[in-house]
């Protein structure tokens, strides 16, 4: 899994060019200016770095740069919840106009540049004087010791995700609980004012007829008493009447028996007619008209009415509405479980806790053995006495990743206080302790592709050797690509490019082109010579490669 391909069109000093690249190490030489970093900063635009319209190649409109690489298996979760195609090959491209604007893709779909940036630092890492990145990052520093002490926050994160869910479902019930408390107080007042009332089934329809009798109770007895004379009357009232009727049809029913039927239904008509008197007789004798009744009955149609209007219901419908109160209010009281939901919290925070805790002992375990392996490693760099600590503190807030904080410090020379990577004020240090990291961690499985850019300034003799066997060392597990001035690192290259700058009247333009054998003779030769390449300045390149050949052959025996 590595970078495979560049194509470049119009960037910078380059025309077109497009170039395969291959596992191992690879070294990037020329002369000085022919533009041997145009590979590293066309790669970091077509992993989104800041667009310029300086990058267009004099008199073209825009500059074109595509990245092929095999697709690593850890991009895919992310290339998939992105919304881009997932295949064998991923490639990323990036194009920028002469008005400034820029354009991605990824796998031929539109991506933005902060796509390609987090996509770019799952596939390589670009170490130099001046583009310091991963080490940088507190995020990066921390997965470096987790993968060097074989840990993995999987667990973590997900208790992390547990305790946080679990907190917001209690912290979501107890501002509901407020909110819902308030509905209850609420509720309650309404059912206790109701509740005074006592409103039953079917009441009212028979409270406003008591109330309209009473309400007319001396009317009613009047009429009563009219009604009873009349029915009752010596000689004029109608029960006489009708008696006397029917004696006289009863007289002459022998003469007319139809006299006989009306006689009949006559007898019907008085005793309806008695049952009647009888009635009114007992309606007056139980009648009363009770001026404290009425004012009783007053009160409560009174009290019905004003719940009835405060409420905006039928009077007939109070009962129902208090009896939906109630339901209510049964709701509200199992609607939220507090001591369950503050117990569920409590134990999946135990969880989390109890699995950080696991991380931070085998981080702090690790970070010696991690320190003292780099340390050794800065020794062999030009970094005598120097160290390396990798320090585990307690980080501010608990986060998914745990509760550790990891920082990296360095003390370039002996006697130095160690400070923090980023601080440590020399570029070539800071090259140089990166090989010395990369070169500790390079079996954990970190970007697949490292790219060091001049990373041997300030170096040489000795040390420049040392750098160029490490990095020889390096490309055995990794795919490894560094520009260097040092014929003691490239002689070590298991292959290399040489980047060459020819002027016409069109131009000037770059090109990129593999070294054979012979070839790469001559291009140490003329590194170890400069300008004049001499018998001496070949034999001795031809030396350097052999004896580089024949340790990559132990190495790899």
């Amino acid at each position: 899994m590595a970078l495979k391909r560049i194509t470049l069109r119009d960037f910078a000093i380059v025309q077109a060019l497009e170039l395969e690249l291959h596992l191992g190490f690879t070294v990037l030489t020329g002369e000085t200016g022919a533009g041997k970093s145009i590979l590293i900063d066309a790669l970091q635009l077509a992993l989104g770095s800041r667009a310029d319209v300086g990058m267009i190649r004099e008199g073209c409109a825009k500059t074109d740069v595509c990245a092929e690489f095999d697709c690593p298996p850890h991009t895919k979760p992310w290339l998939e919840e992105a919304g881009f195609e997932v295949e064998d090959l991923l490639l990323l491209r990036r194009t920028v106009d002469i008005q400034g604007k820029s354009r991605a893709w990824i796998n031929g779909t539109p991506a933005t540049a902060a796509q390609l940036r987090a996509l770019g630092d799952m596939l390589l890492d670009i170490h130099g004087q001046h583009a310091w990145q991963s080490l940088t990052r507190p995020e990066s520093v921390r997965g470096l010791l987790d993968a060097f002490a074989g840990i993995s926050i999987a667990h973590t994160s997900d208790q992390w995700s547990k305790w946080r869910s679990d907190q917001k479902a209690l912290q979501q019930a107890l501002q509901a609980q407020s909110t819902l408390q308030q509905e209850r107080e609420r509720l309650q007042w309404q059912i206790t004012e109701m509740e005074k009332l006592a409103p039953a089934n079917d009441e009212w329809d028979e409270l406003e007829a008591r109330h309209t009798r009473l309400s007319h109770a001396q009317a009613l007895l009047d009429g009563a008493n009219g009604a009873l004379q009349i029915l009752q009357e010596d000689e004029t009232g109608v029960l006489t009447g009708l008696s006397r009727i029917q004696a006289i049809l009863q007289s002459q029913e022998h003469i007319e028996p139809e006299f006989a039927n009306l006689a009949d239904i006559l007898s019907s008509s008085l005793a309806q007619a008695s049952d009647v008197a009888h009635s009114l007789q007992s309606y007056l004798r139980h009648a009363d008209i009770d001026p404290t009744k009425l004012a009783e009955l007053d009160s409560r149609v009174s009290l019905w009415m004003g719940l009835a209007r405060r409420y905006k219901t039928p009077p007939g419908e109070l009962s129902a509405l208090l009896h939906s109160w109630k339901t209510q209010m049964r709701q509200l009281d199992a609607a939220t479980d507090l001591e369950k939901l503050q117990a569920t919290e409590a134990t999946s925070a135990k969880a989390y806790h109890t699995a950080a805790r696991t991380l931070s002992i085998a981080r702090t375990k690790a970070a010696p053995r991690l320190s003292n392996a780099i340390t050794q490693a800065m020794q062999g760099l030009g970094m005598e006495g120097g160290k390396f600590e990798a320090c585990v503190a307690k980080a501010e807030e608990p986060a998914s990743h745990g509760m550790d904080a990891v920082d990296f410090l360095v003390a370039g020379h002996p006697g130095m206080t160690p400070k923090p990577i980023g601080k440590v004020a020399s570029g070539g240090e800071l090259s140089r302790i990166s090989l010395a990291i990369a070169v500790t961690t390079s079996e954990i499985g970190m970007a697949p592709t490292l790219i060091f850019d001049e990373v041997d300034a300030g170096v040489g003799g000795a040390v420049a050797e040392t750098v160029g066997r490490l990095m020889q060392q390096l490309g055995v597990d990794r795919q490894v690509l560094a520009v260097t001035h040092l014929p003691q690192v490239a002689a070590c290259a298991h292959h290399h490019l040489k980047v060459s700058k020819q002027k016409s009247s069109k131009g000037t333009t770059s090109t990129v082109f593999l070294l054979q054998q012979d070839q790469r003779v001559d291009e140490i030769a003329r590194m170890l010579g400069g300008e004049r390449t001499t018998n001496t300045t070949l034999a001795h390149a031809r030396e350097m490669l052999s004896t580089a050949v024949h340790t990559t052959s132990e190495r790899r025996d």
